[in-house]
């Protein structure tokens, strides 16, 4: 947090801090929509703050930004700042050219009372004037700091010491700097810090101690910080906090911050002192009791920032005292119910932050007494429609679908047609010609049949979920949980399972048996008729297992498929029980992973072993061009396999590391990536193949016939030379069939290759 919010005072610096809100509108609008300016016009909440100008006056794109909590705060401070100081009291000094401090090391720059020596490899503090008023000693090598080592620079104002080595700080180490202001001693190895040390700091502002080793603290620690008004320790291994009352000694805090360290608890004691506390963070710790009047003492709180940790109770009577929290963030913790009345308590709360946070039973009740609510921010995008009256609610899309449509953008509403249509029309093209082709085989036939029902079954899902984008266009927010949570979607997606997963089994079959047939050609058994349909009523029958075991205990796999709007389990934001994550492991990383290493070995291992084969046949001239026509098909087909399945492998390796995917690249490999086997595979299969082909000649060529009634001679219909054989075994080839004119190695060769011209 710190960086950005030293990017953020950077920014600050330079620029005026008049209010830059609006004027409220004089525009009415209906519930769920918000005007456009000063114009007549009203726009629904989901075209505000999405980065296009509908309004045409940029006006539902102003005032954006959640500006609230920590941010507020810091105006404010810098206002007090340049009252009390001036604007310009500072920055005359900053213009001072010429250097004040007498005599500085070589590896320093000075200009007027300032010292910078970041980066000059110190290992002690040089000693220069004791006018220095600010002495920056960044990225050394400083280990210590020992007794009085600042004593001597009683007029220093700011002191830098982050990035150095520092392990130990004495008791004494600060003594004397009583016109301090700013202390930063962050990314060091600071691992305790004594009562007292910082006793003499009566003047000091900021005390950053981030990215420290620091498991222990007392409030003694901070005795004499009167003036204290930012105390950020970041990142230590701080394992509690005191059970004494923490702003003791800092009656001025107003911006504590201990992100990042290993609080297990908060007890109602510790904050009782620190009355004047505005910002208050506490995310990223391990949180998972908070005791019933931890922040009765916080009237004066503005921002409460609790994400990230293990909180699973969240009563609403700890926020009863808060009347002026205008920010609280409680994101990313595991807790189990949101209730009705949860937030009654703080009507003056402009941004909620509940990302991460499954809410069944979510109603516009919890929300509609926050009338000065600006900025919502939701685990999912279907939640802001509970929440019509807040101008800025997050997320509006998760990447598949937004609050109008099913399918979030329109080149992916065109392509799920696209891809549907190309692969319903291909696969059922096969369908009807592929038992007219006369050089088939018929067993090959039934299995490449076969794997077009299956890869059809993909086009059907893709229709399915067109046709639904189209039902719900534009009101899509309305029907989106009702829509996750029907059979419909449930059926559809097990429907894309099932193809999905028939079509790798069948794949992975057709190409063991080209493996085995080519490799080991006078030890393959000819695949009969029974063991073909054995098989294939055994791989669909596998297929339906996998799809509907999900179906078959929504205890145990909960909502499996409606997780997002396209119903595919690929990758879900959702928590995923362990029976439901290990079933999806075992089907995307295991059975699906191996099967695509079969296809890649067996196609490798039979180009090798063509190869080799037409090495021997010298005699045959064409050789070369026959391999390089095979492995054009080899590449195509494993190539296909690849841009199909390596992202699918990517992806879930990533989600099962718990990686966060944007939900669009998911979307792209549901509609795009993973029907590509199933458009495709009617083209590699048996449109480019030699038999289909020839199939195709042989009709063109009758046709031609039929319309040359002119011609005494008609042409003898034609017919191949020689009937080409896909997968099967040399013996079932008879002697007529074998072209007569070459050598045995030629028909070897010619053979090898003629099994695999139709993979």
């Amino acid at each position: 947090m710190l960086p950005g919010f030293l990017i953020y005072l950077s920014w600050i610096i330079g620029m005026n801090f008049a209010s830059a809100e609006s004027g409220h509108s004089e525009v009415s609008c209906p519930l769920g929509y918000f005007p456009c300016g000063n114009i007549t016009k009203c726009l629904p909440q989901f075209m505000h703050c999405n980065g296009v100008d509908e309004c045409g006056n940029q006006a539902d794109e102003d005032n954006c930004g959640d500006n609230n909590g920590w941010s507020q705060q810091l105006d404010k401070l810098f206002e007090k700042h340049y009252e009390k100081f001036g604007v310009n009291s500072y920055d005359s000094e900053m213009k001072e050219a010429e250097c004040m401090l007498g005599g500085v090391p070589a590896q320093c720059l000075c200009r007027g009372l300032e010292l910078d020596c970041d980066g000059a490899k110190l290992r002690t503090v040089p000693s220069v004037s004791s006018n220095v008023t600010m002495m920056s000693l960044q990225h050394n090598l400083l280990k210590k700091l020992g007794p009085d080592t600042f004593s001597r620079f009683p007029e220093l104002r700011n002191l830098y010491l982050q990035h150095n080595k520092i392990r130990t700080v004495s008791v004494n180490a600060f003594r004397g700097l009583h016109n301090l202001t700013k202390l930063y001693l962050s990314h060091n190895a600071i691992s305790i810090l004594k009562p007292g040390v910082f006793q003499d700091l009566h003047r000091l502002e900021w005390l950053v101690i981030e990215n420290n080793k620091i498991n222990r603290i007392s409030p003694q620690v901070f005795q004499g910080l009167n003036s204290l008004i930012l105390l950020v320790m970041l990142n230590n291994f701080l394992g509690r906090l005191p059970d004494k009352p923490l702003c003791q000694y800092m009656p001025k805090l107003n911006w504590l911050d201990f992100e990042g360290n290993n609080i297990p608890a908060l007890s109602n004691t510790t904050f009782s002192s620190c009355t004047t506390l505005t910002v208050l963070v506490l995310r990223k710790n391990r949180i998972s009791t908070i005791s019933e009047n931890t922040f009765s003492y916080l009237s004066r709180l503005d921002e409460l920032d609790l994400a990230n940790n293990r909180i699973e109770a969240f009563d609403p009577s700890l926020l009863r005292d808060l009347k002026d929290l205008s920010q609280l963030n409680i994101s990313y913790n595991p807790i189990q119910k949101i209730q009705a009345e949860q937030f009654d308590y703080v009507l003056s709360l402009k941004s909620l932050s509940l990302e991460g946070i499954e809410i069944p039973n979510i109603q516009r009740r919890m929300f509609m007494p926050l009338k000065n609510l600006t900025h919502i921010y939701f685990r999912k995008f279907q939640y802001c429609g509970f929440a019509p009256h807040v101008r800025n609610c997050k997320p509006n899309t998760d990447g598949i679908s937004s609050l109008e449509n099913l399918l979030a953008s329109i080149v992916q509403r065109v392509f799920v047609w696209v891809v549907s249509l190309a692969t319903c029309f291909g696969n059922i093209f096969v369908i009807c010609t592929r038992p007219y082709i006369r050089s088939e085989n018929k067993l090959h036939a039934m299995c490449i049949i076969s794997l077009c029902c299956a890869d059809c079954l993909m086009g059907i899902y893709l229709f399915v979920i067109g046709y639904f984008d189209l039902k719900y266009r534009g009101e899509y927010n309305q029907n989106a949980q009702a829509w996750m949570d029907s059979t419909q979607c449930r059926l559809v997606g097990s429907l894309a399972i099932l193809s999905t997963e028939v079509s790798v089994l069948l794949l992975t079959y057709l190409t063991l048996e080209k493996y085995i047939c080519i490799v080991y050609p006078f030890r393959c058994l000819k695949p009969g008729k029974c063991r073909t349909i054995t098989t294939l009523i055994l791989i669909w029958i596998v297929g339906f297992i996998i799809a509907f075991i999900p179906l078959s205990n929504e205890h145990i796999f909960l909502n499996y498929y409606g997780t997002n709007g396209v119903c595919f389990p690929l990758h879900s934001e959702h928590p995923e029980s362990t029976a439901a994550q290990i079933y999806s492991v075992i089907i995307f990383l295991g059975v699906n992973l191996a099967a695509f290493i079969i296809i890649v070995f067996s196609y490798s291992s039979m180009f090798y072993s063509i190869h080799q084969t037409a090495i021997m046949a010298t005699e045959i001239h064409n050789h070369i061009k026959k391999e390089m026509t095979l492995a054009k098909r080899f590449f195509f087909i494993v190539f296909t396999d690849a841009l199909c399945w390596i992202p699918i492998f990517i992806l879930k390796l990533l989600s099962l590391l718990q990686v966060e995917i944007p939900g669009s690249i998911s979307s792209w490999v549901v509609i795009f990536i993973l029907p590509i086997n199933s458009a495709l595979n009617p083209i590699l299969y048996t449109i480019t193949t030699r038999p289909f082909k020839e199939m195709i000649c042989q009709i063109w060529n009758n046709y031609k016939q039929r319309r040359s009634v002119s011609n005494k001679n008609r042409q003898k219909a034609y017919t191949p030379s020689f009937f080409w054989v896909e997968m099967w075994p040399l013996q079932d080839i008879s002697p007529e069939m074998r072209p007569g004119l070459y050598t045995d190695s030629e028909v070897s060769t010619t053979t090898h290759a003629s099994r695999l011209s139709y993979t």
